[in-house]
C-alpha cells in the first residue's frame, strides 16, 4: 500500500476537499472521458446525492462542478477567470472547456441535488452524464468522492482500487504494526521508510521541492487568514476573528501579562486561520482534508515559531511522517467526514499532526506511533454537524483545538519510551466502526447535532 505525501497534502481550494475539490475533479475526469468518446456530445447533465445534495450549497458543490465541467481544476484555480466562466455559462447556457466543442449546461435545469436515498457505494456520489442532439444519455458515469480530495468511479470503488498503480515499493506497510517493525528492523524512522518510497516514484529534487511548496502554500494561506478581517461568505454572519486574535496576542508580548497556556491561543491563531481562509474559498492543502486543513500546518508553525531547536530543514520529515499515518488511517478506515463524521477529518489530522511533531522532536518510532494513537483516540465519535452545511461551525474553532490536542498527544508520548495499551491500529478500526454505526445525521449531512441545534436562517 503506497500513497504519496503528495496524495495525502494536496494543493486545492476550500471550503471542501470531498465537496468542492472531489466534484471539481470528478466533472474534470468525465471531460477527459469525452475527449476520448467516440460519440459527440451536445449537452451535459449531472445530479448530487447523499452528503454531496445536503450540504452541497454550503460547501460550494454545485458551483465545483460548473467550474469542472467548464474545465477548471482544483490544483491550477484561477478565481478571475472561473468569475468569467461562470457569467459566460449563466449569460449562453453553454460551458467551453478546452479540446471539446461547447457543450449545452444551464445548472438551475440540469443538475439536480437528489435527496433521496444515497448511492450505493458512498456517502458523497455524483452521477454525470452527455447527452445527443436529441438528449439522449451516450454517456453516463458515477463517481464517489471519498475524502481529501481523491474521487474513484463506481467499478474502481467496487474493485477496491487504490490510488497506486505504480510499482512495487521498497517499504510497504499497511498497518502500523508492520510499519514498526520496519523501522526495528532496518533502523530507519518512519520519515526515512516514506521517503524512500517517494524515492522509487521520483527523484529527490522533485521531492523536496514538492515539499516546499506544499508549506509554502500552507505558510501563505495562514498568513493570509491571519491578515484579513471581515465576514465569511454563506449567510452565517460568521466574523474572521484570526487578525484580531493575532493583534492582541502581538500586544501582549513583553508585558508580562501573558499567562502559560497563552501558547494555545496561538495554536488556535494559526489553525483558524487557515480554516477561515478555507471557509471563504481560498486556496489551502488538504491535510488530510479542506475541512481539517489548518492542524498540520498550525502544528508546523508552532514548532517553527515557538520551540527552541526547530530547524525549516526538518519540515520535509513532519510532513512524510505525517503523510504516513494518514496513509494508513485512509486506507484502514476513513478520512471522509461523510463517512465517519469529524472523527475521520480533524481526528485525522490531529494523529498525522501529533505524529510529526514527535519525529521532529526527536522520538523514536515507537513514540510517534504512539503520539498518533492518543491524538486520533480522543477524537473518537466526534461528529460532523455543519451549522448549514458550511464549513465555519464547529469546523473553524475545532482546527484549533485538534492542533491544541495534537500538541498535547506529542508530548505525552515523549515522556514515555512508546509501549502502550492501545496500538494505532486499534485505534484506527475503532474509528472505523464508530462510523459505521454512526448515525447519518451526524456525518455532513447538517440533519442533526449543532447543525439544528442553531439558528441558521
Amino acid at each position: 500500500m503506497f500513497l504519496s505525501v503528495f496524495d495525502m497534502f494536496k494543493v486545492g481550494i476550500g471550503p471542501s476537499s470531498s465537496h468542492t475539490m472531489g466534484p471539481m475533479v470528478a466533472a474534470a475526469r468525465f471531460l477527459d472521458l469525452l475527449r476520448v468518446s467516440p460519440f459527440t456530445a451536445h449537452g451535459l447533465k449531472g445530479s448530487l446525492h447523499g452528503s454531496l445534495a445536503f450540504t452541497g450549497i454550503g460547501h460550494a458543490s454545485d458551483r465545483a462542478v460548473i467550474l469542472g465541467l467548464a474545465g477548471f481544476r482544483p490544483e491550477s484555480y484561477d478565481h478571475a477567470a472561473a468569475e468569467t466562466a461562470l457569467a459566460d455559462i449563466r449569460e449562453t447556457g453553454l460551458v467551453r472547456p478546452e479540446g471539446l466543442a461547447p457543450l449545452a449546461f444551464l445548472p438551475k435545469d440540469d443538475l439536480i441535488f437528489d435527496y433521496g436515498p444515497n448511492l450505493p457505494g458512498h456517502a458523497n456520489g455524483m452521477i454525470l452524464r452527455a447527452t445527443d442532439a436529441q438528449g439522449d444519455v451516450i454517456v453516463e458515469e458515477t463517481y464517489y468522492s471519498v475524502g481529501g480530495g481523491f474521487v474513484l468511479t463506481a467499478d474502481e470503488l467496487a474493485q477496491g482500487k487504490d490510488t497506486d498503480d505504480g510499482p512495487p515499493v521498497p517499504y510497504p506497510f499497511k498497518s502500523a504494526a508492520e510499519m514498526l517493525e520496519m523501522c526495528e528492523t532496518t533502523g530507519k524512522s518512519i520519515a526515512d521508510l516514506k521517503r524512500a518510497n517517494e524515492l522509487s516514484r521520483l527523484d529527490a529534487a522533485a521531492l523536496d521541492q514538492g515539499m516546499r511548496r506544499i508549506w509554502q502554500v500552507m505558510r501563505d494561506c495562514m498568513d493570509r487568514g491571519m491578515e484579513t478581517k471581515g465576514t465569511l461568505p454563506g449567510g452565517l454572519g460568521v466574523r474572521r476573528r484570526a487578525a484580531g486574535i493575532r493583534e492582541a496576542l502581538l500586544a501582549e508580548r513583553g508585558t508580562n501579562l501573558s499567562a502559560p497556556h497563552t501558547i494555545n491561543d496561538w495554536m488556535s491563531l494559526y489553525a483558524m486561520a487557515v480554516n477561515e481562509e478555507n471557509a471563504a474559498g481560498g486556496q489551502v492543502v488538504t491535510a488530510p482534508t479542506n475541512g481539517a486543513a489548518g492542524v498540520v500546518p498550525a502544528v508546523i508553525r508552532y514548532w517553527l515559531d515557538h520551540v527552541p531547536g526547530a530547524s525549516q530543514a526538518k519540515v520535509g520529515d513532519f510532513l512524510l511522517t505525517a503523510a504516513a499515518i494518514g496513509g494508513l488511517v485512509k486506507h484502514n478506515a476513513s478520512i471522509s467526514g461523510a463517512e465517519c463524521g469529524c472523527q475521520a477529518e480533524v481526528g485525522s489530522a490531529a494523529g498525522m499532526a501529533s505524529a510529526g511533531l514527535c519525529a521532529v522532536l526527536g522520538g523514536t518510532p515507537a513514540q510517534v506511533e504512539n503520539a498518533a494513537e492518543i491524538a486520533l483516540e480522543h477524537h473518537l465519535g466526534m461528529t460532523c454537524d455543519p451549522v448549514k452545511g458550511l464549513v465555519q461551525v464547529p469546523c473553524i474553532e475545532r482546527n484549533g483545538l485538534g492542533a491544541i490536542k495534537a500538541v498535547s498527544a506529542a508530548s505525552l508520548a515523549l515522556r514515555g519510551d512508546g509501549s502502550h495499551l492501545v496500538p494505532l491500529d486499534a485505534c484506527i478500526e475503532t474509528m472505523r466502526q464508530t462510523g459505521v454505526d454512526m448515525s447519518e445525521k451526524y456525518k455532513e449531512t447538517s440533519l442533526g447535532g449543532l447543525a439544528v441545534n442553531v439558528p441558521n436562517c
